[in-house]
């Protein structure tokens, strides 16, 4: 296996990403690309992370697990410097890692076994039922999530005659609406709440794009979005299942 990204921050933002959820994780290098899904020790949420083949200087791969520490990862990754590429090769149960700029730079990370079970993402989200789907701009959806953790520990997703609310409550509360003119929203009318610990985790990941696609069921799990020209990460959350404060 070997493998060339001219764009190694793609691959360090989604491992930054996952690494909020999981520690380690299985890397899966096929015919489509590099992916990775996990779900957290919690198992409260779960992730997806595509980048496509078509993506890649270059690709010579058929198909590799490589279990990997994502700190350890990390760290690595963030010595790429802007305009550096990166290589990575399997060798004799080791990923080398090549970051070349003005000289080239030789890392060995050692492959780990995962004892986590492996985690079909796919898979799991087509068993799953929307029956909301809104497309919301990033920043909207960033400050209306932080505006949440200042007043609570959860908030509440609702569609309420064609409007998209997201509301939070504690002994104080915070509230932003949107209708079609700043959202747009195919749904019928649903409430589900979830934790504001988890959203604030993956909102992070909605500053990489203009759009988030957010889509959510009544006391259902949620399937948030986030898609580049070359990668595309997708997060899922369990709902809080409890009374309204």
């Amino acid at each position: 296996m070997l493998v060339k990204l001219d764009k190694p921050a793609l691959l360090l933002k989604g491992v930054e990403l996952i690494s909020e959820l999981v520690t380690e994780v299985r890397i899966n290098v096929d015919e489509f690309g590099l992916s990775i899904s996990a779900m957290d020790p919690a198992n409260v949420a779960m992730v997806g992370f595509k980048i496509p083949r078509s993506t890649f200087l270059e690709f010579q791969s058929d198909k590799e697990v490589l279990g990997v520490n994502l700190e350890d990862l990390k760290r690595i990754l963030k010595r790429c410097g802007a305009g550096a590429s990166l290589v990575l090769e399997k060798k004799e149960g080791m990923l080398e890692i090549q970051i070349i700029d003005r000289i080239r730079r030789d890392f060995s990370l050692a492959l780990i076994e995962i004892e986590s079970e492996e985690i079909d993402f796919a898979e799991k989200v087509s068993r799953m039922e929307f029956v909301a789907k809104v497309k919301i701009n990033s920043a909207d959806l960033i400050d209306s999530i932080e505006d949440g953790a200042v007043v609570s520990d959860a908030c509440s997703f609702i569609i309420e005659e064609g409007k998209f609310i997201i509301e939070a409550k504690g002994m104080n509360s915070s509230r932003a609406e949107f209708s079609g003119d700043e959202a747009e929203i195919q749904a019928e009318e649903c409430k589900s709440r979830y934790s504001l610990e988890y959203l604030q985790k993956f909102i992070k990941g909605s500053k990489l794009t203009d759009k988030t696609i957010l889509n959510f069921s009544s006391d259902h799990p949620l399937k948030m979005d986030i898609k580049t020209e070359h990668m595309e990460i997708s997060f899922v959350l369990a709902p809080r299942i409890e009374t309204e404060d």
